[in-house]
């Protein structure tokens, strides 16, 4: 009998033991280290603050090849023009994707080691690289005067908060005949935002699939139009 009391007890307490729950916050750090290149223009004359252009390339350019990043771009109109600005082309590591943290430390690096003008920073991409520009200025939107995406799209997280951006001047550009990144894609975007600013446009160029940006870069009237653009103060 008294065995058998012993081993009703330790089934019990077995029991009550095995169905015990708990719950508590974790809390860690993980670092990641990121190692990308990047091209930068330096205009002849930096003894006044000058505006930047920051682009962003598509997939085809990511890679460890920096040469890649001049293809598209303004780094491709300065090679029969000239842009009184700074220019600074990051590189995506092959089969990643735009990461704003990163590309925001790589900003601020740039500009504590020139005389960048910050209520003159102005971002552009292109497809993939479109889709980077949305979101870095989904999360820094104080940092730029204005952005020109071009046949870009957006996460479904990023559409819902897409008025973060309703004071900075937009100039988005998207071909009608894209086949890569559907024209709705831009014009969901383009109505969102208009429900909150006045800012924004769409050009749809009629006759374009999705390299469009050609024309767009290659149009000096594509950079009068940034330069135009000042940052308004909060």
């Amino acid at each position: 009998m008294k065995y058998r009391l012993t081993l009703v007890v330790l089934l019990f307490s077995w029991l009550c033991f095995s169905q015990r729950s708990s719950n508590a916050n974790f809390k860690t750090q993980i670092k990641q280290q990121f190692d990308w290149g990047y091209a930068l223009q330096i205009p002849e004359n930096t003894k006044d603050p000058k505006p930047l252009i920051v682009f962003l390339h598509g997939s085809g350019e990511n890679g460890t090849d920096i040469e890649k990043v001049k293809i598209h771009g303004p780094f491709k109109f300065i090679k029969n023009n000239t842009l009184d600005a700074y220019i600074l082309a990051p590189q995506c590591p092959e089969n990643e994707q735009w990461n704003p943290d990163v590309l925001y430390q790589l900003l601020l690096k740039i500009q504590k080691e020139n005389n960048i003008d910050s209520n003159r920073i102005y971002l552009t991409g292109l497809s993939s690289g479109g889709w980077g520009t949305w979101s870095l200025a989904l999360k820094h939107p104080e940092m730029f005067a204005a952005i020109l995406p071009i046949s870009g799209f957006v996460d479904l997280n990023q559409l819902e908060e897409i008025c973060k951006i309703k004071d900075i001047p937009i100039l988005m550009y998207h071909g009608l005949r894209d086949d890569v990144v559907p024209i709705e894609n831009a014009i969901v975007i383009y109505k969102e935002l208009k429900k909150c600013s006045n800012t924004v446009e769409l050009i749809i160029s009629n006759d374009s699939g999705h390299d469009c940006w050609t024309a767009v870069y290659d149009n000096p009237e594509t950079y009068s139009w940034l330069f135009k653009q000042i940052k308004k103060a909060n």
